[in-house]
């Protein structure tokens, strides 16, 4: 994946750090969210969907090991730590958490930039999605999988990034347009019948009556969504 497409988010109180993370990452061509608190990072990670969080471990409201319990609970996107904490306890404590590295301030940006590659890597490039359910229908974007009634439904590549694209749009429409250019590309933007065979497609596979859908909704003119 290239690093236009991967996205970091960066949760610290001190904007000067934002300001210098936000900075080197963003002409290294990574897409940056940030967030000055730890309950502000975790409704940012819902929102984003980054594949990377880069977190302060002193954060105003809630500590930093708690962002990293909490997001644990529904999510394993690579955690790299920021701590002034140097000492053998600390460490061990935010890895038991559920952090996968940790950097003590202050660092340089090879080293930072080299210890994200290496999450990245670890982790096999998975993004902070909360699984989506919906009556019996439930789907894991991370690891592809679809069900329906209890069973695996098989998607193609294409249906399957139609279908994750809404997720993580959930409750919004999301227009024709912009749905062509994030899967098909810019120049496709005018092929708004591959959309419409596609959900067609996904509907058959996903609604139990596809001619009165329930899970995928289309808004004339505007777009469709995903409830």
């Amino acid at each position: 994946m290239p690093n236009g497409e991967i996205r970091i988010l960066v949760v610290d109180d001190e904007s000067a750090i934002r300001n210098v993370l936000r900075i080197s990452l963003a002409s290294h061509g990574y897409k940056i969210a940030e967030a000055e608190s730890g309950k502000g990072g975790l409704e940012k990670a819902s929102e984003f969907h980054p594949h990377l969080i880069i977190l302060d471990l002193g954060l105003p409201d809630i500590s930093g090991y708690e962002v990293v319990k909490e997001l644990r609970r529904w999510t394993q996107v690579p955690i790299l730590v920021l701590t002034v904490d140097d000492d053998e306890i600390s460490k061990v404590n935010l890895l038991d958490a559920g952090a996968d590295d940790y950097l003590t301030k202050p660092f340089g940006t090879p080293e930072l930039l080299a210890r994200i590659r290496v999450g990245l890597r670890n982790r096999g490039m998975i993004e902070a999605t909360p699984m989506f359910k919906s009556g019996t229908l439930e789907v894991d974007i991370n690891s592809r999988k679809v069900i329906r009634n209890g069973q695996n439904v098989k998607l193609t590549n294409t249906e399957f990034e139609v279908l994750a694209r809404l997720i993580r749009d959930r409750g919004k429409f999301v227009s024709q347009a912009l749905l062509l250019k994030q899967i098909w590309g810019s120049t496709a933007e005018d092929q708004s019948h591959y959309l419409r065979i596609y959900v067609n497609q996904l509907r058959k596979k996903i609604e139990e009556n596809p001619a009165e859908p329930v899970h995928i909704l289309t808004e004339p003119g505007v777009g469709y969504k995903i409830v």
